[in-house]
């Protein structure tokens, strides 16, 4: 089995989630003691918020790829970066590393795809509603149209992942809130809900929609372990 690098730490609850999702699909698919063979570079989310906060993405472009590089150099076979909203900073990474880097985006556009889903609802930080480099891999790649939610709902999303889901707080009234937005996407066609935010799946679960949503931490997880079992 290769050796699963993740950067983590953005925040330190969804990359314990990884952890042990990791484990458990290994588990399911080897059984006995078999466990992830993987590495952990976790970063202090207090420095990359203040970055993203300061939009200092040549920053978070450096952090990033010195992250890679060091799990590359501690000897991982392939890297997953634990978070959606730093997939900005993929290119970077992907051009400091010899190994390869598993992109969230891609794996969930797989997972749509394979429910033959062609029109999803967003959910993630600003950064990751409002920048292209997730709607556009959903679009160029699969053909996937991607809606996301108005200005004001996306302060709203924004806002109780920043404020309360990275601190590991959950609340009726937060999912309440996400679910009202969820709902009207599906008045605009949406037949699909992309949780891409990795503390999102902490408070929406599918009993939650009456459409189908796509748990980007799950999903990531189970192609890092596909791909290490090759």
């Amino acid at each position: 089995m290769k050796k699963i690098g993740l950067i983590g730490g953005m925040s330190w609850e969804s990359t314990a989630i990884y952890y042990e999702l990791l484990n458990k699909i290994i588990k399911t698919k080897r059984g006995g003691f078999h466990s992830a063979h993987c590495i952990l570079e976790s970063l202090d989310f207090a420095e990359i918020e203040y970055y993203q906060k300061h939009n200092d993405w040549e920053k978070l472009n450096t952090e990033m790829a010195v992250a890679a590089e060091n799990l590359e150099n501690a000897g991982a076979e392939l890297i997953i970066l634990c978070t959606n909203t730093m997939h900005l900073c993929a290119d970077h990474i992907k051009n400091n590393i010899t190994i390869p880097f598993l992109h969230i985006a891609e794996a969930t556009g797989s997972a749509i795809k394979k429910q033959e889903i062609d029109k999803v609802l967003l959910l993630g930080t600003k950064f990751t509603m409002e920048r292209d480099f997730y709607k556009h891999i959903l679009k160029e790649q699969f053909n996937i149209e991607v809606l996301i939610p108005s200005a004001s709902d996306r302060d709203i999303i924004h806002n109780i992942i920043y404020g309360e889901l990275v601190h590991g707080i959950i609340t009726e009234k937060s999912r309440a809130a996400y679910q009202n937005i969820i709902e009207k996407s599906i008045t605009k066609g949406a037949k699909g809900v992309v949780l891409g935010c990795t503390e999102i799946p902490l408070l929406i679960k599918q009993n939650d929609c009456s459409i189908p949503i796509f748990d980007t931490t799950t999903i990531h997880a189970q192609e890092a372990v596909e791909f290490a079992m090759l």
